[in-house]
């Protein structure tokens, strides 16, 4: 028998661009669709604040938190970053360092409950069009390294962690799961890894 569902819930979101839905209408984004698909399970959405931007890497997602008023703390917080380090070339032990930071402050704003954490895996985008003409297979290769740290440090923080890089892979063959820019997930896309999440994050919020 299901736990009674708890009457509302905050939402902090943090990211890069795939966080705040380049390319697609607000509705799309994955926050949006993972917040709506709760709702109508019965609980009720207090807040949802996403603090992302394309092209953010690791160190910019953190001073634009420092600049976000934000409460503290919030039943959900999820992490997805680390792209734009893997595309600028960054070393991956500074990805390391900062993500750890991130990941530190993210379980923070949860009021200090790791369980109350969900740290989302790189989309691989070396699969898309905008992709043409550079070494993809390098691209994928990278992409499986910073994952691997993200992936490593979310269990030794003890967050849950969810791989979405294989669903974004399919956008090989399948345009309809990217934007019309060629480069980000389309809203389809995004549905697919709220599927993934919500159960996820359903069992968070009726622990609360």
């Amino acid at each position: 028998m299901e736990k009674p569902l708890p009457g509302s819930f905050t939402y902090l979101a943090l990211g890069d661009s795939y966080t705040i839905g380049q390319g697609v209408p607000a509705q799309d984004r994955y926050p949006v669709q993972l917040r709506d698909s709760i709702v109508k399970s019965g609980i009720l959405s207090d807040t949802l604040i996403i603090i992302a931007r394309t092209g953010w890497t690791t160190d910019e997602l953190s001073t634009g938190i420092d600049n976000t008023d934000i409460a503290p703390p919030y039943d959900l917080v999820t992490l997805l970053i680390g792209v734009n380090n893997q595309y600028r070339g960054r070393p991956l032990e500074n990805y390391r360092e900062e993500f750890v930071e991130l990941l530190n402050r993210s379980i923070e704003f949860a009021g200090n409950d790791r369980g109350r954490v969900v740290v989302l895996s790189i989309p691989d985008w070396g699969v898309t069009p905008f992709a043409d003409g550079r070494d993809r297979a390098k691209i994928a290769q990278e992409i499986d390294v910073f994952n691997q740290v993200n992936r490593q440090e979310s269990e030794k923080a003890g967050v849950a962690w969810l791989d979405v890089t294989e669903i974004s892979r399919l956008a090989a063959d399948r345009n309809d799961l990217l934007a019309p820019d060629g480069l980000h997930p389309s809203g389809i896309m995004y549905r697919m890894w709220v599927d993934e999440l919500y159960p996820i994050v359903r069992n968070i919020l009726t622990e609360k």
